[in-house]
């Protein structure tokens, strides 16, 4: 009976204790979930623009000190020794002259002797540049009726092109109304309220509509040169961005390069998106982008823009205090300023460049093991996320080195679709898809003239006149 009852209590003892340590292995295995949660809820509190993708506006009022990717130069900040800089000039030939005569002498010891016989020597000159008074000029076509001596009809002469109707307005109003609301961004109640300032003369709805459809008609050939030049090209950014039209969310996408924009305005997203639009799937070149895996559905050469993931890389050095992402972000601006890659690598500089890469890549894995096949969608933290996209896209990071013709970063098409967020932002939305269609036209008729030099206010007179700049093609490159 003793032994009997030794053995009950010896059991108990054992249950209670596989119990207990089931219970430790279970709240060790929350606090370890706790852990990880709440470090993730601080990492969400540290981002801001400058370690992460979110823009300047998500930084509230406690935005973080400007601080540069950039190394120091130890260069004083604005214009440099030899920079040209820019003042007003005075010109060689003035539209009015106006001479200030001298009619008794100003010396004031000869108490003002009258100087009018005096010959003239010289003048000094000071130009005031200002604006002529703001009004609109009138001009009235009359077309002469007469009798025809044969027939007897009366006839009456042809009016010039551009003069369709009763009452107008010309080319010049038409392509001022282009150049502040496609350009400038004012809204139509602004742009109203600015044409009945300056010109005492509101401007109608109806009136810009139409000018505006009219502008777009005229754009069909320009836009598609845009989107030849574009296939052309060794190198083009791309992205894309939601914008509000009708209410309902669409998709803004943008084509570009330093000398060309194509702006194109879309229900979808994805590849249906760019299909419609007719630039990507024709591109044979490199694409430059933010790793959005749609574009590498295209059968292109693909480059990550790299300052996404300094961004990345700056967050793990900063609040996670990983060496080897310090060291992989100084890596690749070390390269960015080098001589050698605006003249591009041969294969044995890039091969030691690549083993370099792929040495710190190591250094994070020791930290950051690679998730082993068959563990199924285990959650992983950032760093180990980011390790995998730069292991498994190395040679879309080292683009920029591989090919000079391609840009280090994706800022020129982040550029060129911000003025478009700065629009929805100042007017709320586009009313229609139709509006928002014909607003991306005109814009890549307006950024594309920017960027090839053109004057724009000459350009929206242009096409306000039907004869638009065509866009220079740059060379496509070997």
């Amino acid at each position: 009976m003793l032994v009997s009852r030794r053995q009950q209590l010896v059991q108990l003892a054992k249950s209670g204790l596989r119990a207990l340590i089931a219970v430790v292995l279970r709240l060790e295995a929350q606090v370890r979930e706790l852990r990880r949660q709440l470090q993730e809820l601080k990492d969400r509190l540290a981002l801001n623009s400058r370690n992460s993708s979110q823009p300047p506006s998500s930084d509230g009022l406690a935005k973080p000190a400007p601080k540069s990717l950039r190394p120091r130069t130890g260069r004083r900040p604005g214009g440099q020794p030899g920079h040209p800089g820019h003042t007003l000039q005075p010109v060689e030939k003035p539209d009015h002259v106006k001479v200030h005569r001298l009619e008794r002498c100003p010396c004031g010891q000869c108490r003002g002797v009258s100087l009018h016989g005096q010959p003239v020597l010289d003048y000094e000159r000071r130009q005031v540049f200002d604006l002529p008074p703001m009004h609109l000029k009138v001009t009235e076509h009359r077309a002469e009726i007469k009798t025809c001596p044969l027939s007897g009809r009366a006839v009456t002469a042809a009016f010039p092109p551009g003069v369709q109707a009763p009452v107008q307005y010309g080319p010049h109003f038409r392509g001022f109304t282009l150049y502040f609301f496609n350009e400038q961004l004012l809204p139509f109640d602004r742009l109203r309220q600015t044409c009945l300032d300056l010109f005492g003369q509101p401007l109608s709805l109806g009136t810009l509509t139409q000018t505006n459809r009219r502008a777009d008609q005229r754009l069909d050939p320009v836009e598609a040169a845009i989107q030849r030049a574009l296939i052309q090209a060794p190198a083009v950014n791309v992205d894309e961005s939601g914008v509000r039209v009708a209410g309902r969310l669409q998709w803004l996408h943008v084509a570009c390069t330093a000398q060309l924009t194509f702006y194109g305005v879309h229900e979808r997203r994805g590849v249906e998106a760019m299909d419609a639009l007719g630039v990507l799937p024709h591109c044979r070149r490199w694409l430059v982008h933010d790793h959005w895996k749609p574009y590498f559905k295209y059968d292109a050469l693909h480059a990550l823009c790299n300052q996404h993931l300094l961004r990345e890389l700056k967050f793990l050095a900063e609040e996670h205090h990983e060496v080897w992402a310090a060291d992989l972000s100084q890596f690749l601006l070390d390269w960015k300023e080098d001589p050698l890659t605006a003249q591009g690598l041969d294969e044995a500089q890039f091969k030691r460049a690549h083993a370099r890469y792929k040495r710190l890549l190591r250094q994070g894995r020791r930290e950051h093991p690679r998730r082993r096949q068959g563990q199924g969608r285990t959650q992983q933290g950032k760093a180990a996320n980011l390790l995998d996209r730069l292991e498994d896209y190395d040679l879309c990071v080292l683009a920029f080195l591989i090919d000079p013709a391609v840009p280090f970063t994706n800022n020129q098409g982040e550029q060129d679709i911000r003025m478009i967020k700065v629009k929805q932002k100042i007017s709320g939305c586009f009313r229609t898809s139709e509006g928002a269609r014909v607003f991306a036209r005109i814009r890549s008729y307006l950024s594309t003239c920017r960027k090839q030099g053109h004057n724009l206010w000459d350009a929206c007179y242009q096409l306000a006149i039907g004869q638009p700049f065509m866009p220079n093609a740059p060379a496509a490159g070997p």
